[in-house]
């Protein structure tokens, strides 16, 4: 990935996992590399930035076959439309969770403030 792109992102969590994307989702092979002629791609201007101490894992080695056609690209996003389409069956799921156990929570309660009896 171009990390020198204001778009670049780059995050690692507490467990070790580091997340490397294009805030635009413009890199369909994520997280090896960005397309080379992206119309997107600004460079990053450091001024007055100040880094901390860590510093992130590298980045993963790239796959078999990254680069040779289109293969990676088309998985990713087979991926992506996996996930998308779980989603509305997910939140009727927990639309009939909530539903069956009474509604929101909290629902008909008075909360009293702090300090107050």
């Amino acid at each position: 990935m171009r990390d020198d792109c204001k778009h670049y992102e780059s995050r690692t969590y507490g467990n070790g996992e580091t997340v490397r994307k294009c805030d635009l989702d413009l890199a369909p092979e994520a997280p090896w590399r960005c397309p080379a002629d992206c119309p997107s791609f600004t460079r990053r201007s450091d001024i007055a930035w100040q880094y901390g101490s860590q510093v992130a894992p590298p980045a993963p080695p790239d796959p078999k076959g990254l680069g040779e056609d289109d293969s990676i690209a088309r998985l990713l996003d087979e991926a992506e439309e996996i996930i998308n389409s779980a989603g509305p069956s997910i939140l009727a799921e927990v639309e009939a969770e909530k539903r069956k156990k009474g509604g929101r929570r909290g629902k008909g309660r008075r909360w009293k403030g702090r300090g107050k009896g």
